[in-house]
């Protein structure tokens, strides 16, 4: 039964990126520490892997419909992907088993679930909150770089910690400025996460034993996902759909908070 739900879960983190070009790793370090019980250090590597690699299926294939901004996705990743590849590097796998101060004790997996948690909550309120134009013939405004390259290096430093893509804070931020249309933004986001999630993961590589069997496995069942979604994304309506996920994400993260909090 865990694997079925496990497979059927693998499967959602590509239909979700395929849908939305976000919210694919929202599902994957839950699955997989809470479902296939990983390790949340080890849980937040594969999720990168897994990400990566289904967001670059899903970048070729909105990068031959031309809604990829390569030139504004690449100037993007720079930041964000050396930070995650830092953080990843010279942090994550430095992180004690437990956090101690006074009488206070924390230990690792409940420090990265909560701060995985709080991430979540940042995801669903903005997918709840969010107004963004989904007209096409919008103007395009001025990329304003000065605002997003330090903004995406922040993001780069969280989203390394606890595993994730970040496209749901990259799209916002593509469309409002970085004066992309909201399907350039989904696909423009499909290559920054590639970019990041990829380098990241790569950053593990020296620290980590890893069980490439199942991590392939989880990844092809994530690609049909995604194929899956793309080719779906046409027949939804997205407001509806983007309310409906940040919802699911909201009552995700209180019960992650709940859980590493009172071990239930």
């Amino acid at each position: 039964m865990e694997l079925i739900a496990g497979y059927t879960g693998a499967f959602m983190i590509g239909l979700t990126l395929g849908l939305m070009g976000s919210g694919g790793s929202i599902l994957t370090v839950p699955l997989l520490v809470y479902v296939f019980g990983i390790d949340p250090v080890i849980a937040t590597a594969y999720s990168l892997f897994i990400v990566g690699t289904t967001s670059a299926v899903g970048a070729v294939k909105n990068y031959i419909k031309d809604n990829v901004s390569v030139k504004t996705g690449s100037i993007i990743a720079i930041p964000s992907f050396l930070s995650i590849y830092l953080t990843r590097r010279y942090i994550v796998t430095r992180l004690p088993e437990e956090f101690t101060r006074d009488n206070f004790t924390i230990t690792r997996h409940t420090f990265i679930m909560t701060v995985f948690a709080i991430v979540m909550l940042l995801g669903a309120a903005s997918m709840l909150l969010a107004k963004i134009d989904n007209r096409e013939d919008q103007i395009p405004k001025k990329i304003n770089y000065s605002f997003i390259l330090p903004c995406v290096a922040v993001i780069g430093i969280v989203m390394g910690l606890v595993g994730s893509g970040g496209g749901f804070l990259i799209i916002p931020m593509l469309v409002f400025f970085g004066g992309l249309t909201i399907k350039k933004s989904i696909g423009t986001s499909l290559f920054i996460i590639t970019i990041n999630s990829l380098t990241g993961f790569a950053g593990d590589l020296h620290a980590i034993n890893i069980d490439w069997h199942f991590l392939l496995l989880i990844t092809i069942i994530s690609v049909f996902g995604i194929f899956a979604g793309t080719y779906l994304h046409r027949y939804v309506n997205e407001g509806q759909l983007k309310k409906g996920f940040g919802i699911f994400i909201l009552v995700m993260a209180v019960f992650i908070i709940a859980k590493e909090m009172t071990g239930f």
